[in-house]
């Protein structure tokens, strides 16, 4: 089935997830792509647009990333933003050179031409600027369109083959007309037809799964999260029985969980779920490990481990399902070998011994999480399950900072659970994006009756988000912080001290490790 696309060549901007949102949210599929990638894999059929994000980088700096030139010649309309302007300048013979005043935050923008990308955008309105370097001199063809104080070349146009350069942010909400910008390019100038919805993943996504499995079976690792949940009743609508959910408890999971997942889906979904209780093995294989990548690589190479023993006992199983999501992608550089940096390995992406013996199938790998809960409304499951806040694959062990053991574990789970049902108590829970305690590797000295103590301390984390690529720390009344502080303290054994987790991301990450 033809997909119509908008592809983003990611020349390492921090806001290359803000553009595909921006994209995602006309209806219209996209992907990030590194600037190597081959020009031989476009379909011009289902490509419309090609949009060259911002950048670090100078265009004149040794090393800097290149593009194809043959994108050029392929009669598709092309965005460049920010690095991405300087680049088709200085490729196709403009002239790019350090401004004289760097500009960054908040300037006004000035539009002097207002045909397609800056239809119905107001002739003066505020932008976002991150640049250092500018156009002095455009291509041969192109006119400027828009400028600033400090940049006379703030946006530029080649009307005739469809190529367009703005030197502000359109992605970021500090641009006022940003959406009107880029629903413009999609829309207006690429003439996407905007029909890519939910409904349509699902129905495209099922057609794709029967295809590829055909006769096999698949196995999932189901953790009741929302991710592996949707996955797996996305999957089960499109081969039933043939897919084989497996509960894997490795010991790093909240309080109650396997008593949660045991009861909604094999008794509500009726899919056909296994249980293994691996905790002892995965526990054993962390003993002494404290660094966080080799915790995720340990708990990634175990957990295929573990389904490969099982899959061996199921028989016929050549396919592993995993809820991988596109900002797992986005945050592991092996995904896109483009030049954006790597903050974290992901379990679902970084994990993976390099010989599987299964082979994979992400069905939600290019979808962000509020999409997988709209796949996952459409597919009517309850709130009770989408609702739920997001939890890492590796667990517990990426939220309990230090050597992770079983008491460690054990102390966790408790904190979490007085934070969480406090949360829900207090009708809090479902205004948080994510929520959830830490273990650090400290203790503090406090005091309990008439004696001293000397016991771990603990930090709560409330973030609010969209999708998890930027979040806020949650406004959560003192009253409110008052009540989990006392209840982690009184009633959860081996813990003095609560703090809260005041950060933002960026700069900090939602998870701790």
């Amino acid at each position: 089935m033809s997909r119509e696309k908008i592809l983003i060549i990611d020349f390492g901007s921090q806001y290359n997830q803000l553009i595909a949102r921006k994209v995602r949210e006309l209806n219209v599929f996209c992907e990030i792509l590194p600037p190597d990638f081959s020009i031989e894999s476009i379909d011009p059929k289902e490509v419309k647009g090609i949009i060259f994000s911002g950048g670090p980088a100078s265009v004149y700096s040794k090393g800097a990333p290149q593009c194809d030139r043959r994108l050029f010649s392929l009669g598709i309309p092309i965005l460049g933003i920010c690095y991405g302007m300087q680049l088709i300048s200085k490729m196709l013979g403009g002239d790019v050179a350090k401004s004289h005043r760097r500009e960054y935050g908040r300037a006004s923008l000035n539009v002097t031409n207002h045909k397609l990308l800056f239809k119905d955008v107001p002739k003066t309105s505020i932008s976002w600027m991150s640049h250092g370097d500018k156009v002095r001199r455009m291509p041969k063809g192109f006119i400027r369109i828009a400028k600033s104080a400090n940049t006379s070349i703030a946006a530029f146009a080649d009307f005739n083959r469809n190529f367009f350069g703005v030197q502000f942010h359109p992605e970021v909400e500090h641009t006022q007309a940003g959406k009107t910008l880029i629903k413009n390019f999609v829309k207006l100038i690429c003439r996407c037809r905007a029909d890519w919805s939910m409904k349509s993943f699902i129905t495209e996504t099922v057609s794709d799964i029967r295809s590829t499995v055909g006769h096999d079976k698949v196995i999932l690792g189901l953790s009741g999260g929302v991710d592996s949940s949707v996955a797996a009743i996305l999957i089960n609508k499109a081969i039933g029985h043939k897919l084989v959910c497996i509960f894997v408890d490795n010991g790093l999971l909240r309080k109650d969980e396997a008593v949660l997942v045991k009861e909604i889906f094999r008794k509500h979904f009726k899919l056909n779920l296994r249980c293994v209780d691996a905790s002892e093995e995965f526990l054993t294989n962390l003993r002494g490990v404290t660094e966080p990548e080799k915790k995720r690589k340990i708990i990634g190479r175990t957990f295929i481990k573990v389904f490969d023993r099982e899959a061996k006992s199921i028989g016929n199983v050549k396919y592993l399902a995993q809820g991988t999501l596109y900002p797992d992608l986005i945050e592991s550089k092996s995904a896109f070998g483009g030049p954006s940096a790597t903050i974290k390995t992901h379990h679902n992406v970084g994990g993976l011994p390099k010989k599987m013996k299964l082979k994979l199938i992400e069905p939600l790998k290019y979808l962000f999480k509020d999409e997988v809960r709209k796949v996952g409304r459409e597919l009517k499951m309850p709130q009770e399950v989408l609702g739920r806040h997001p939890f890492p694959g590796p667990g517990l062990a990426v939220r309990i900072l230090g050597d992770v053991t079983k008491e460690r574990c054990d102390i966790l789970r408790e904190v979490d659970d007085r934070f969480i049902n406090t949360l829900k108590r207090e009708n809090l829970y479902d205004k948080i994006w994510q929520a959830f305690a830490v273990l650090l590797p400290i203790k503090s000295v406090g005091v309990m009756g008439d004696e001293r103590t000397y016991e771990n301390v603990a930090a709560i984390r409330a973030v609010t988000s969209v999708d998890g690529m930027t979040a806020d720390w949650a406004w959560i009344p003192y009253d409110v912080l008052a009540k989990i502080s006392n209840r982690i303290i009184n009633e959860v054994k081996g813990v003095n001290r609560v703090a809260y987790d005041i950060s933002s991301k960026p700069p900090s990450t939602i998870e701790w490790e």
